[in-house]
C-alpha cells in the first residue's frame, strides 16, 4: 500500500521532495498559495491545491486526517508552520515533519509538536524524499553519480535467512558492507548468519535500484 504524504509550502526544498517522493510512487498532495508554482507542480504530483497555509479552514479544507506523513516545509513562515502542525496533529497524523530556518524556530517547532524537524543546512529534498519513502531506509547518502549508500532495516521477506541465502547483489544490485545492532557498533557482516528484525545493515547500491527496497 502507498504512503499518502502532504509536502506543505514549495520553497527550493519542498518542490524537490514533493516530486522526488511522487517518482520514488509515493501518493504526494503538495499545498502552496502561489499559483504558478502550483500550476507547474500539478503534473509532478498526485494533486496540487493553492492556498493560504497561514489561514486555519484553508489548511482543514485539505483533509490532512487522511496522510500517514505531512511534511510543513515553510521555513520562513512560522506562524504557517505553527498552524499547519497544530491541524495535522489534532486530526491524527502520525507523523509530522517540519522545516526549520533557525534554531530558535526548531524549538518552536517541536513544542507545538512537529515529530521531527528537519534541519536545512543538513537534509536534501532527495535524500529525504528516499528516507521517507522507504518503510525500511533509515539514511541515504549519495556516493556519487550512480552509488549511494544507504542504512536500513532487513525487508520481512529477508528476515530469518543469510546473506548467501539472500543473494542480494543478484535480486538487488547491492552489497551489505556492515551490520549492527540498535545503539551498538557497525561491523563487518559474517554471510551465513541469519539476519534479525531488529539489525540494521549499511548497503551500497545504484541509484536507480533503491527502490527495489522501499
Amino acid at each position: 500500500m502507498k504512503n499518502s504524504i502532504a509536502v506543505l509550502g514549495l520553497g527550493k526544498y519542498g518542490r524537490s521532495l514533493a516530486k522526488t517522493l511522487y517518482d520514488l510512487g509515493v501518493d504526494v498532495l503538495v499545498a502552496d498559495m502561489d499559483e504558478k508554482v502550483i500550476r507547474d507542480m500539478s503534473s509532478k504530483v498526485t494533486a496540487a491545491v493553492c492556498t493560504d497555509l497561514s489561514n486555519e479552514d484553508d489548511v482543514l479544507a485539505l483533509g490532512l486526517q487522511n496522510m500517514d506523513i505531512v511534511i510543513v516545509c515553510m521555513g520562513g513562515n512560522l506562524a504557517a508552520s505553527v498552524t499547519c502542525i497544530t491541524i495535522a496533529k489534532e486530526k491524527g497524523v502520525k507523523t509530522v515533519i517540519a522545516k526549520a530556518s533557525t534554531p530558535r524556530m526548531k524549538n518552536v517547532l517541536r513544542r507545538v509538536g512537529a515529530d521531527k524537524v528537519i534541519d536545512p543546512e543538513q537534509e536534501g529534498g532527495i535524500r529525504s524524499a528516499q528516507i521517507l519513502a522507504s518503510q525500511h531506509i533509515h539514511e541515504y547518502y549519495e556516493l556519487g553519480e550512480n552509488l549511494c549508500m544507504i542504512e536500513m532495516q532487513p525487508m520481512s521477506s529477508w528476515i530469518g535467512k543469510n546473506l548467501i541465502e539472500l543473494e542480494l547483489r543478484k535480486n538487488y544490485n547491492m552489497n551489505v558492507a556492515a551490520v549492527k545492532k540498535p545503539h551498538g557498533k557497525w561491523y563487518f557482516v559474517n554471510p551465513s548468519a541469519k539476519l534479525e528484525d531488529d539489525d540494521l545493515l549499511m548497503c551500497i547500491i545504484e541509484k536507480k535500484d533503491v527502490n527495489k527496497v522501499k
